[in-house]
């Protein structure tokens, strides 16, 4: 690439600063919270209304009878194409538009996107606000810069990957948008640092295990059988067994941070006997034994694990003490499960990101895989499309906590390696 296209679109980049800045800003004011789905139409038809005045043909998708769609509640969705003037490839950003919960601890207006110095901040800005803006300001420049490019440039806003991507990428992905044919390469701007490339993550399998037992008057527990004596020697197994085996299992993968190298298991949570009281009752809870005691286990696996042998490790586990154990018995509900993925090496959207992060930041690209999945599931799974990396500005560390926010400079750095791609891929 000449040193001139550099610079212009460096120029063109520094030109928008303020306006990715107002960007980040308005979408950050657009509370879009899941659960339940609120305003999921709203930043759809936000970022419709800017996009199609630029040229893109713009798409409102929405995912009927995926997890979580209602009436009250709709997923929605927004895709735009930006046709080049000669036929080429296709490089596709994809950025989530939901957010999580704002939870406690906040000193700032958590959807107030206030600018202090260089910070932004607010619920979504790092995960992943910034990284949709700055998608959107690389694609403005590189336009600019190249209006006769080759091929398509188009860019997502997909509902629901904080609780699984069912509403947004993976309906999209079985109704084609995805496809190797109509896209070639896929950028997902999730907040991985600058400097990094992630190729993949890791797999989950969340489970929930059930132990039974039978219920009977507290002071006379001899009748019964409490079910949350039963899951504390299940808890004692995972505790003597099945953590030891986990320490022992190390991937070849890049995975950051270096903790998650190895599988890992975490107990979501735990629930036995009665029900929690209702906020504001005083009264004491009835003398029942537990017939009943569930916990959701998350399940952190390999690209080098089978699943069926990460579940086999939990079953067999299981069955082992319904054989020792007197009166134990089970029940275990498979909730959710995602293979591992990773993008090679020398895919070309790979390739050509670490040659822009080179030229934009003078250093060398790191390689990582995150420790958690996201999106690049469905598209590599559903969708075929193996040509996929997440790269955004941010820093993963401060997804879902307080006082969220990304930087403007990372996100302006982002968005001219960005920029690059596109003239590298479709200039």
């Amino acid at each position: 690439m000449e040193p001139d296209l550099h610079a212009r679109l460096a120029a063109e980049i520094a030109a928008r600063r303020d306006s990715l800045i107002a960007l980040t800003q308005d979408l950050i004011r657009i509370p879009t919270l899941n659960p339940p789905g609120r305003h999921y139409r709203e930043i759809c038809d936000y970022l419709s209304d800017r996009l199609s005045a630029q040229g893109y043909v713009t798409a409102l998708v929405r995912a009927e009878g995926s997890p979580g769609d209602s009436d009250a509640w709709p997923r929605w969705n927004m895709v735009a194409r930006r046709d080049g003037a000669r036929p080429g490839e296709c490089v596709h950003f994809n950025s989530h538009h939901d957010v999580v919960e704002v939870g406690h601890g906040w000193t700032r207006d958590p959807f107030g996107g206030e600018l202090d110095g260089d910070r932004i901040y607010g619920r979504g800005a790092c995960d992943m606000k910034g990284g949709l803006a700055a998608s959107i300001i690389a694609a403005e420049a590189f336009v600019a810069v190249c209006p006769d490019f080759a091929g398509a440039i188009e860019i997502s806003a997909t509902a629901d990957e904080e609780s699984g991507g069912y509403g947004g990428v993976a309906y999209l992905a079985e109704q084609g948008w995805f496809d190797p044919d109509r896209v070639q390469h896929v950028l997902i701007p999730e907040p991985l640092h600058k400097d990094r490339i992630c190729l993949g993550h890791r797999g989950v399998w969340w489970a929930e295990v059930e132990t039974k037992g039978r219920i009977a008057h507290g002071s006379m527990p001899f009748l019964g059988d409490s079910a949350i004596r039963h899951m504390g020697a299940v808890l004692e197994e995972i505790e003597r067994k099945l953590y030891p085996l986990l320490a022992t299992k190390r991937t070849a993968m890049p995975v950051v941070p270096e903790g998650a190298r190895q599988s890992t298991l975490n107990i979501n949570s735990i629930h036995g006997g009665e029900a929690e009281a209702e906020p504001g009752f005083t009264g004491l809870p009835a003398p029942c034994v537990a017939d009943r005691c569930r916990i959701v286990i998350d399940r952190r696996f390999l690209i080098e694990e089978d699943l069926p042998a990460v579940k086999a490790e939990v079953t067999g586990l299981l069955d082992g003490l319904k054989a020792e154990r007197p009166g134990f018995d089970y029940s275990l509900r498979d909730l959710f499960e995602v293979r591992p993925v990773m993008t090679a090496a020398d895919a070309p959207v790979v390739r050509s990101t670490a040659a822009a992060i080179e030229r934009v930041l003078g250093r060398v690209a790191e390689h990582v895989v995150s420790p958690g999945t996201y999106d690049q599931k469905h598209i590599d799974r559903i969708g075929r499309m193996k040509n996929c990396i997440a790269y955004g500005p941010g820093l993963l560390h401060l997804a879902h906590q307080p006082d969220e926010w990304v930087g403007v400079q990372d996100m302006a750095d982002s968005a001219l390696v960005m920029a690059l791609v596109l003239a590298d891929l479709l200039g």
